[in-house]
């Protein structure tokens, strides 16, 4: 009797290994992770290094994620024909090899081309990792394999920024590069020791058929022009730069192209088939939506903290803390309460439900809002969202068959990735106009005396004499008008955080009532059974 994922489909000394295999997998995905957000730190260092503008030094991040994107959805093909240890290991000693070059470069080209290689290593190790584990775990431990995985994965961008602060003041920006040389070195160690490949996958690589060239291009066209116009597009404005248009049109156009293509390709780059399993279909929309949510709201409350509320980045980072708290303390809950047979489904809807209800609190932050009052929905927020990863991911991926799981799971990291992408980038355009539009009426509809009221922390309804604001402006003819000005700049990007917050929160209980249509989680004696069976 067939099983749709079974730890049975290993070697008994994988079985034996799952804890180990675990922490050689997490490692690895964990030095992708920290190495995204531990460079954005040093930035400026890197900036006055290589003599470079801001938006010359900001394609070191660009080269980066561009490549990484376009390899994350290739990883499973990949690993279908070279195999996942094998695949798994050449691209932890490509990173480490990459990180290097990487410290050593000497001019911001060299850096930009280094990163790519970066990239290109590190993108298989995120969906190579969770393959890895739900195959080495049984069906009922799943949920518990994936809140593990989400302890190690939500820890780099906690440390990220704290680490590569620190390290960038003490030693120097070239070292955040540097420290992955002995990680990844351990990491191919623990991966050439512990981690063997299933016999489907040796079965695959017996039958491979030829390359898919065209399938190669029409990706890389695709997931590239994507991801410049999401990460670079709000510089240019957005559509009214005629580039982003023609990025926009030709991504649009090569991912048509390709999901026709695919779909014909005997031995395709993306197995689009997988997208047939309704529990799959669901929790990539689910998943997309929650990785729009968590990537918009870490941008948001950084932001908030520092540009309206005054802190600093060491007591920002003091504040936002908490997220990563209350998001560990909901992994290692769920993943306990998964092991016991208990259905899930309820705990991903009230967790969505609790991260939206903390995102309405945060819309009601004003600019006199205390620390304790923002810790609060922050540490709810993070319990939330930490309570759906896991067993969303679980429900999403436990129905695919084996043969299809590195497919799937490449699959899947795209969506998260493109979801990231998409929620900054949504999430920045939104801020800029509403802030704009709640500027404009500021200016149009109070009086002096309501912007002096307003410059005191007090917004105050239209009210006595009114005067052109704009005109004032220009001829500087009220005392102090600099001042009241920047009152209504404060207020008119309070209102913009507000709007956005709220936007969030609707998403979130939208989402919430469909997690009820994912599978239930398995109980561990129907995982008994069916390894017994297998």
């Amino acid at each position: 009797m067939a099983v749709s994922l079974s730890a049975a489909a290993l070697p008994p000394q994988a079985q034996s290994h799952k804890w180990l295999i675990a922490a050689a997998v997490m490692l690895g995905a964990f030095l992708t992770v920290l190495d995204s957000s531990i460079v954005n730190v040093a930035l400026p260092y890197m900036q006055g290094t290589f003599a470079a503008g801001i938006d010359e030094v900001t394609w070191i991040v660009t080269s980066y994620l561009v490549a990484s994107g376009i390899m994350i959805p290739m990883t499973g093909w990949i690993a279908a024909r070279i195999g996942r240890k094998r695949y798994f290991i050449a691209a932890v000693i490509g990173f480490v090899i990459s990180s290097g070059l990487c410290g050593i470069a000497q001019t911001l080209a060299q850096m930009v081309v280094f990163r790519m290689m970066q990239g290109v290593a590190g993108a298989a190790m995120m969906p190579l990792s969770q393959a890895i584990l739900l195959e080495t775990f049984p069906p009922s431990e799943h949920t518990l394999a994936m809140s593990t995985w989400g302890i190690g994965i939500l820890v780099g961008p906690i440390l990220g920024p704290t680490l590569g602060g620190w390290i960038t003041m003490n030693w120097s920006w070239r070292w955040n590069f540097y420290i992955n040389l002995p990680m990844g070195l351990l990491t191919a160690l623990m991966v050439l020791a512990f981690v063997h490949d299933p016999p489907h996958l040796t079965e695959r690589r017996s039958r491979k058929g030829g390359v898919d060239y065209p399938g190669i291009v029409l990706l890389v066209v695709a997931i590239g022009l994507a991801q410049i116009v999401l990460d670079r597009g709000q510089r240019a404005d957005w559509f009214a730069a005629s580039w982003v248009v023609y990025f926009v049109i030709g991504s649009v156009l090569a991912f048509a192209a390709l999901l026709i293509h695919e779909t014909r390709h005997p031995d395709p780059i993306l197995d689009f088939s997988v997208m047939r399993h309704f529990s799959f279909s669901l929790g990539v929309a689910l998943t997309a939506a929650q990785s729009f949510v968590i990537f918009g709201i870490n941008l948001l409350n950084p932001l908030f903290t520092q540009e309206l509320l005054g802190y600093d980045a060491w007591r920002s980072g003091l504040a936002v803390a908490p997220r990563g708290v209350g998001a560990v303390i909901a992994l290692i809950s769920i993943g306990q309460i998964s092991r016991r047979g208990f259905d899930t489904r309820p705990f991903i809807a009230a967790g969505f439900l609790l991260a939206g209800l903390s995102a309405f609190r945060m819309a009601g932050w004003d600019l006199s809002v205390s620390t304790a009052s923002l810790l609060w929905p922050i540490l709810l927020f993070g319990m939330g969202l930490g309570a759906v990863f896991p067993a969303l991911t679980a429900a999403s991926l436990t129905e695919i068959p084996p043969a299809q799981m590195g497919f799937a799971s490449s699959l899947f990291n795209m969506i998260i990735t493109t979801g990231a992408a998409v929620g900054v980038a949504t999430v920045s355009n939104m801020l800029t106009s509403h802030e704009q539009m709640h500027q404009a009426y500021l200016v149009q509809h109070f009086s002096v005396f309501d912007a002096w009221r307003l410059s005191s922390g007090h917004l105050m309804m239209p009210g006595s004499p009114r005067f052109n604001f704009s005109e004032q402006m220009k001829t500087g003819q009220h005392q102090g008008l600099g001042m009241i000005y920047a009152a209504f700049q404060a207020q008119a990007w309070l209102l913009a955080y507000n709007d956005v917050y709220r936007t969030v929160a609707t998403l979130l209980v939208i989402v919430a009532p469909w997690c009820f249509l994912l599978p239930r989680n398995r109980a561990r004696k129907d995982s008994s059974a069916a390894v017994m069976s297998h």
